[in-house]
């Protein structure tokens, strides 16, 4: 090709590539210009839900628009995560994830309608919930130690509870069985109210549950906790040790929220939603809040998100396989 017709080539195609990726620049700059929906897998009221509204409000703010939630419980948030999966990948559909959604439905639902990893678009890792190993105010003893001795004196005396079959409480005993080398048994109730109350009035010894739905019985005297699961310490429960400071160094279990966007979402709107998530947490005011109703903020950017997720996905695996973990 003579010189003069290359460089004539060469310009046309440069101009061309130019025109292309002018409109998609332009409508990311742009991005947003209507209101943006966040799926929320959980029912109004509670930590998470109120954890979506807090991050609903400063995300509007960095915005410019507003971003509504959008409550879909259900199905161990399969119905929200599978719902987000199919949306457009425009940045105005997103989900506030939890661990149980990216790393404990894919191993224990043999047929899902999304995937961790293929149908996501991670935005950030937002915050911990811990959970707490609590027990009956009748069952003797008040530490691990206590309780492991009562369950190898007696191996299947002990029932604990939990909020649901699958669940990250249900994950979490297990694990604890298997690190201290003690058998009980599972009674999984609809939730963490059921589950509480049937350990308060006997039904059961001992439960796991999160921080923020123990803590108020803990405090009001009616159970007693025994062990943190996570591998600190948590802010509202300060008395109470780690499963590691208890005598089980490296244990640590707990849940976490993350937010998604549908596959494909277009580099430059991931980057400003990524950008706002950070900035919302970065605010020590903002960060105070989660703590006032149980969480610990616990940010890490979309790169982030993906490694946890690829991290925890065989751990969990393993669990299921040798709790024989499966969905309801």
């Amino acid at each position: 090709m003579p010189s003069m017709h290359r460089s004539r080539f060469l310009f046309c195609l440069l101009a061309a590539a130019g025109a292309l990726a002018m409109p998609a620049a332009a409508w990311a700059q742009a991005y947003p210009e209507r209101p943006i929906k966040l799926v929320v897998p959980f029912a109004p009221g509670g930590a998470t839900d109120i954890l979506g509204r807090l991050l609903a409000t400063s995300l509007g703010e960095r915005l410019g628009q507003s971003v509504v939630v959008e409550n879909r419980p259900g199905a161990g948030t399969v119905l929200a995560a599978a719902q987000v999966a199919k949306a457009q990948p425009d940045g105005y559909t997103l989900l506030l994830g939890a661990s149980s959604t990216l790393t404990l439905n894919p191993v224990i639902r043999k047929s899902l309608a999304y995937d961790s990893i293929r149908s996501f678009t991670p935005l950030g890792l937002v915050a911990d919930m811990g959970l707490v190993l609590v027990a009956n105010n009748d069952t003797p003893g008040t530490t691990l130690k206590d309780i492991v001795a009562l369950a190898k004196a007696d191996p299947d005396k002990l029932s604990y509870g939990s909020f649901g079959q699958g669940s990250s409480v249900h994950f979490g005993a297990e694990m604890l069985k298997t690190a201290t080398g003690i058998s009980m048994v599972h009674v999984p109730y609809g939730g963490s109210a059921p589950s509480l109350t049937a350990l308060m009035g006997g039904q059961i010894q001992v439960a796991v549950d999160t921080v923020v739905a123990t803590t108020p019985f803990i405090q009001g005297g009616k159970i007693k906790a025994i062990a943190v699961l996570g591998a600190k310490r948590l802010p509202l429960l300060p008395q109470v040790p780690t499963m590691a400071e208890s005598g089980y160094p490296g244990f640590d279990m707990g849940t976490w929220f993350a937010f998604l966007a549908p596959a494909g979402l277009p580099p430059a709107v991931q980057r400003k939603l990524e950008q706002a998530l950070e900035d919302s947490m970065a605010v020590p005011a903002f960060r105070q809040k989660l703590v006032d109703i149980g969480l610990t903020p616990a940010w890490g950017n979309g790169h982030a998100l993906r490694e946890r997720v690829e991290r925890e996905l065989p751990q969990m695996r393993a669990v299921a396989a040798r709790a024989d973990i499966r969905p309801d």
